[in-house]
């Protein structure tokens, strides 16, 4: 006899009786799964239990809230990296599940092989991989001078071994490597499924709250950038990492977009060297060593989180050869750039309709700050003038469609990074009240005084 199958959204769990190009709840295109349905998977015809009156459990057993320990008052694992500690609110909380993001290559095995030496100096962690063997694992670990006899290792993609494991309580952290390869005996789908990865999800969190357990697992990412895999993975941890950048060079950046024990605000900068990742401690002097000012060249004051950093805008434009110009953007919002292009026609009269524009963030840095919308116009307006900004000036600063500069958040961050760097001047919001900051009500007279 055939066995039933379904077709499952790897994006949203939806369940189809037959396979579709685009899936009509989420509409996503091609991500329905053939899976197998289990005998018990379907119901009968009769009446539920709840309609009958009979459910089934018992009472649960509660405590007074007052007589719980805090979470937080547990005791937390140190990494080697004092950023990386602040940005999980004081280290790895003992008994917490954390998700760790980001692109093939990016160095999420580099960073873990590197976090377990750390705890290994006084815990006992086990490394759990499912996709390398026990010698490329070996070398890493050579390679980044991770031997200790607390660090243990094991090849397994069986969610079940792995969660029988840390229920042992034998050790204080675990690392699984990744939860796309594991499956559980139960399941009749393949790895990396909506129904694998929730179901191995919560095996491995109910183990680790039952045993004090710290798990790290890594998850991979779509083509998109977002995590692969259901949505509900990242309800049900405690931290979701995000680690981002350039995976041929530049800076590398971890935050937190999800952390139950602490902020979400902070953010670790790394550089990766020949002997592992390394913290940047002063990136805003790294990202301008190399700075020559010309013209499209101009020192934006933003935040990272909450750490204020100056990085180099870039901006270049050409004369069009086509009848519709080329705007491209590298670590900028390409939207927020055909919007301050528009402003810059309207209210400046820049004839920008010919020109093809391009921008770049130095460093590989992503901006996601409102206040960078000044430095850019002033960049795209000296690259197009042919004029350079003053070398003594930082600048920051919302742009409004109406022309207007609008106030940015932490100024005093900004302000403080600037001076620490040996720059003389701020071009800024006019609602800031420091001498350092030349206050600039309208983009056009601010481009007509500074741009020369």
């Amino acid at each position: 006899m055939k066995s039933k199958t379904n077709f499952v959204c790897q994006q949203c769990g939806a369940v189809y009786t037959k396979w579709t190009g685009q899936c009509g709840n989420c509409g996503a295109w091609n991500s329905l799964v053939e899976q197998e349905v289990s005998a018990g998977a379907t119901g009968g015809g009769g009446k539920s239990a709840v309609a009958k009156g009979q459910v089934s459990g018992k009472k649960l057993d509660f405590v007074k809230l007052s007589s719980i320990v805090p979470s937080d008052a547990k005791a937390r694992l140190l990494t080697e990296f004092d950023d990386l500690n602040t940005v999980l609110g004081g280290g790895i909380l003992l008994g917490s599940v954390m998700l760790l993001a980001g692109q093939p290559g990016i160095g999420k095995s580099t960073i873990l092989m590197q976090i377990c030496a750390e705890v290994a100096k006084k815990h006992k962690v086990l490394y759990v991989s499912g996709e390398e063997s026990a010698g490329q694992v070996k070398l890493r670990a050579l390679r980044l001078g991770a031997e200790s006899n607390n660090l243990s290792f094991a090849a397994s993609t069986s969610g079940n071994d792995i969660a029988k494991t840390i229920e042992s309580g034998e050790f204080d952290l675990v690392i699984v490597d990744s939860i796309q390869t594991l499956a559980m005996d139960e399941i009749s789908s393949a790895p990396g499924t909506v129904s694998q990865v929730t179901n191995c999800g919560n095996l491995m969190i109910r183990a680790a709250k039952a045993t004090d357990t710290a798990v790290v697992i890594v998850g991979h990412v779509t083509k998109e950038g977002t995590l692969a895999g259901p949505k509900v993975l990242e309800h049900l941890v405690d931290v979701v990492l995000n680690f981002e950048g350039d995976r041929y060079g530049g800076f590398k950046t971890v935050r937190a977009v999800k952390n139950r024990f602490g902020s979400t605000n902070e953010v670790a900068i790394f550089e990766m060297a020949d002997s592992g990742l390394k913290e940047v401690e002063n990136p805003s002097a790294a990202l301008l060593a190399e700075r020559t000012n010309t013209d499209g060249s101009v020192i934006l004051a933003t935040l990272n989180g909450n750490r204020p950093i100056l990085v180099e805008i870039q901006a270049l434009c050409n004369k069009s050869n086509y009848g519709y110009p080329k705007r491209t953007a590298s670590g900028f919002d390409i939207n927020r750039l055909n919007l301050l292009i528009a402003v810059l026609e309207r209210r400046t009269k820049l004839k920008l309709s010919d020109q093809d524009i391009f921008v770049n963030v130095v460093g590989g840095m992503k901006l996601n700050d409102s206040a960078a919308d000044l430095a850019v116009a002033m960049a795209i307006a000296s690259a197009v003038a042919g004029r350079k900004l003053g070398e003594e000036y930082v600048v920051f600063g919302e742009v409004g469609l109406g022309g207007e500069i609008r106030s940015a958040f932490r100024a005093d961050q900004r302000i403080a990074e600037a001076k620490k760097l040996g720059f003389k001047h701020a071009i800024g919001p006019s609602t800031v009240r420091d001498k350092f900051v030349i206050p600039a009500k309208d983009l056009r007279e601010t481009l007509i005084k500074y741009v020369k």
